[in-house]
């Protein structure tokens, strides 16, 4: 079982990016893969958590060891899968996900795909209590990672921003629904536009 993975990344995708260590390409899917496109070319540390299963070996990639520790929570959690724990932690906004879970609020946490009533009150029953004292870590680095040069010919930083959407679980039909929101918003990087969309699909 792999712990972490430490090398260069060397492409960054809607849904995973490819670290490259000695000579090796992992694809690491990941809940936000545009966090790491400042760090192309760079060394960096993924932790990972490896899921193998009778027809495939698969790789999740996580920019903290607190961030890994709540994923792998999410997954002991009934009806929850990997698609499902890495759409929920793509918020970017773990306060809030820590408030709905202390306050059961099912309606926050069913707009999470693949998230039903019965699932998000089983996340409840679960975890309630039992991660506030991962989140206020989680997810300190993101500013660091975000790249400030931004890219505004046919807007590719909306357009990627958007499969990523997808590449987690959401329907076309409800991307859409906030791409129009989303295209007033000018001079963002892929990681803010994700963050933003993700924002206005988790809404309460």
């Amino acid at each position: 079982m792999y712990e972490y993975l430490k090398g260069i990344i060397a492409d960054v995708k809607p849904g995973y990016v490819v670290i490259d260590v000695s000579g090796v390409g992992y694809l690491v899917h990941t809940s936000d893969p545009y966090r790491y496109s400042s760090d192309e070319e760079k060394i960096v540390k993924i932790f990972i958590y490896q899921a193998v299963s009778d027809s495939s070996q698969t790789l999740y990639g996580f920019y903290t060891r607190e961030e890994k520790s709540i994923f792998e929570k999410l997954l002991s959690v009934s009806g929850i899968g990997p698609k499902n724990a890495l759409a929920i932690l793509a918020g970017n906004d773990p306060k809030s996900l820590v408030k709905a879970i202390n306050e059961e609020n099912v309606t926050y946490l069913t707009k999470f795909p693949g998230v039903g009533k019965k699932t998000a009150k089983q996340i409840i029953l679960d975890l309630k209590g039992k991660i506030d004292d991962l989140a206020p870590s989680l997810f300190d680095d993101v500013d660091e990672a975000k790249s400030s040069d931004t890219n505004d010919s046919n807007n590719q930083e909306l357009s990627d921003a958007l499969q990523a959407l997808e590449a987690l679980g959401y329907t076309h039909r409800d991307v859409e629904k906030v791409k129009k929101k989303l295209s007033n918003e000018k001079s963002m990087t892929t990681d803010e536009y994700l963050s933003s969309g993700l924002k206005l699909l988790t809404q309460y």
